[in-house]
């Protein structure tokens, strides 16, 4: 059987002798790849089909040996990692210490930064522009953003910036209309008539075709691009990035190699920056992701043949029960108000859009004005609630701080995906929030037990008079435990889900399902040890009277949290006892000031000891030491 020509590239060199039909071919060839290997690892496929011949076209024109190409996200560049030495790797895509699905710069040399999350591209290339500049080279720095991440904040800073400045630099702008979700807002509006405003681009190639044809129409073509920004003004809505100073090429087919090649070597002799503007499909070339582009955004593993998931998680998670409670909520109150940036379907929000279109506000990749904007809301007397992902959190922590907390301003921030996620890998694990929550005055922070609370909890928190954070997990329950639902939150009374004597366990969110699933290995293991389960419902402010009661019951103490140690639950827990001089022991798990790598959850629990079976061992060891 003939190889396939993907099959015959055993390098990135390999990529530059094909001519335009073979590497018309190659991308066909990546595809039929991508979909094989992602719905078995799973991953970000529908971005992926999206720009294979764009990331074809710029390995084909650019030099990796010295030029650098940056990608905002990341999670579109699969195509780039099989064309530049790794497609032997992809069987380990997103799997513990595999093939991550970010650039990363320790897993190869074409990888110049790391990236993971939104609006970061521009800035980071802008960079490396200006130190090539300084030391004197002259490579070609290229970023490559969506028009999703281009409503973030951070890259219109950094547009305005390279225009001003005039450095020499290209922004390609993949515009496939979809961040994750469907794109929102004035930008994406913008983008809209530039794609349909194609009247200035159809004019200048059918007269530039007619008039290159002789030395005398060439003579006159390079007098009518004295006066292109004219005609371009004329013909088309607006030249937002021609006024900001950058050179405009757009839009254009992303998905004709030919075209976008010449382009790009147009652009590459541009003196100053360029953007140039390509639509794309996000999921071409497999039928089921383009007509459900955001549910193919990032799947888990599938079946190929009918695109059907093959996980057997539970339909009952935190992010739906979230959906569920907003929705009563706002019907019992109208002045309860839901805000995404740019992901209600996985926030659980994509319901309440529907019920409630007036009330709800999805603000597009701008997790920084999302805060803002729930704040002058929550001033003016609605009850504001903030849908976001723990690690997008963090890009809002000034915003959440200087505009909320310090003003003791009553916003609701549901932070989904609190803890470890996974397969993301570093830069989406949510185990920073505690730590980083617990600084700021005013707010408190909470952590329902199980999937069933999420509706008490929001409930609770629409009634304070004060910022609050609820923290839940990705995903659902422990399958083979049941969890007892509470009927009441009560601040400073930590609920006692378990009795028992010399250990007490003080865990928070589903760590408290970890913490009775390791009792009942422990029983297997030493029915003479029986240990206390204290849920830690409300982190901040802690408990104090529960803390003094156990410490004068000479409690040996153990933490669980899924979050780092450092300012977290259990390091406030010690902080307290040191001030009250209590000397019971204490033993603090969550994660140490360390990465934590991609990899699937059990098995990052397990090796950061935050697993029940890891937990029942701590339990025993700690136990076995005190009866020494």
């Amino acid at each position: 059987m003939e190889q396939s020509i993907l099959d015959r590239l055993n390098s990135y060199y390999d990529l530059k002798r094909l001519n335009n039909v073979e590497l018309t071919i190659l991308a066909d060839d990546i595809r039929k790849f991508l979909i094989d290997k992602v719905s078995k690892t799973g991953g970000h496929l529908a971005s992926n089909l999206g720009v294979v011949e764009l990331t074809i076209s710029l390995l084909k024109v650019f030099n990796m040996d010295e030029d650098k190409i940056i990608w905002d996200v990341g999670h579109q560049s699969y195509v780039y990692k099989l064309l530049t030495d790794r497609k032997d790797e992809f069987d380990s895509l997103r799997q513990l210490n595999g093939l991550s699905g970010f650039p990363k710069c320790c897993e190869s040399r074409y990888d110049f930064f790391n990236t993971g999350h939104s609006s970061t591209s521009i800035s980071a290339a802008l960079g490396m522009a200006r130190a090539r500049d300084i030391l004197k080279k002259n490579n070609n720095i290229i970023a490559v953003i969506g028009d999703g991440a281009l409503t973030g904040g951070m890259a219109l800073e950094a547009l305005n910036d390279v225009g001003y400045n005039k450095t020499k630099m290209i922004i390609i702008l993949n515009d496939n209309e979809m961040s994750i979700s469907e794109n929102v807002g004035g930008l994406s509006t913008y983008l809209s008539k530039l794609r349909m405003g194609n009247g200035y681009n159809k004019i200048k190639t059918e007269v530039n075709e007619v008039l290159n044809q002789t030395n005398f129409g060439k003579g006159v073509a390079n007098s009518i691009d004295r006066f292109k920004d004219s005609i371009k003004q004329l013909v088309m809505p607006s030249m937002l990035f021609e006024d900001m100073g950058l050179k405009y090429f757009g839009p254009i087919d992303g998905h004709n190699i030919k075209y976008l090649c010449d382009v790009l070597f147009r652009a590459r002799n541009v003196d100053g920056p360029v953007i140039i503007h390509t639509i794309t499909q996000k999921g071409r070339g497999y039928k089921y992701a383009e007509q459900n582009p955001s549910k193919f955004h990032s799947i888990a593993p599938i079946n190929p043949v009918n695109g059907q998931s093959l996980s057997k998680s539970s339909s009952v998670t935190y992010s739906n029960e979230f959906g569920k409670a907003i929705i009563e909520s706002a019907k019992k109150d109208s002045r309860v108000v839901a805000i995404t940036a740019a992901m209600p379907e996985g926030t659980g929000l994509n319901k309440f859009a529907i019920e409630f279109p007036k009330r709800f506000f999805d603000v597009g990749i701008a997790e920084q004005h999302a805060v803002t904007l729930a704040a002058g809301m929550a001033k003016s007397g609605l009850k504001p609630v903030f849908a976001v992902y723990s690690t997008f959190l963090q890009r809002a922590f000034d915003q959440v701080l200087h505009d909320v907390c310090l003003q003791n301003i009553p916003v609701v921030f549901a932070i989904d995906r609190a803890g470890i996620v996974g397969s993301d890998g570093e830069t989406h694990q949510g185990i920073f929030d505690i730590s980083y929550l617990n600084i700021m005055p005013n707010i408190k922070v909470a952590s329902p037990k199980c999937t069933s609370e999420v509706g008490l909890y929001l409930n609770w928190a629409l009634k304070q008079n004060c910022p609050v954070a609820i923290r839940y997990s990705r995903g659902g329950d422990l399958k083979d435990i049941e969890m007892i639902k509470s009927e009441s939150i009560s601040e400073g009374n930590w609920e006692t889900v378990k009795n028992g004597q010399k250990i007490a366990v003080i865990a928070t969110g589903r760590m408290v399902q970890h913490a009775v699933k390791a009792d009942k290995i422990i029983r297997e293991r030493n029915n003479d040890i029986s240990i206390k389960i204290i849920n830690a419902n409300i982190i901040k402010p802690l408990d104090y009277n529960a803390i003094d009661n156990i410490c004068r019951e000479g409690y040996t103490i153990i933490t669980v949290e899924d979050n780092i140690l450092d300012g977290g639950m259990g390091r406030e827990i010690v902080s307290y006892m040191s001030q009250k001089k209590y000397n019971n022991t204490i033993v603090n798990l969550g994660y140490e000031d360390k990465i934590i790598p991609q990899g699937d959850v059990n098995s990052l629990y397990d090796i950061y000891g935050l697993s029940p079976e890891k937990i029942a061992d701590m339990v025993i060891n700690v136990n076995n030491e005190g009866e020494k």
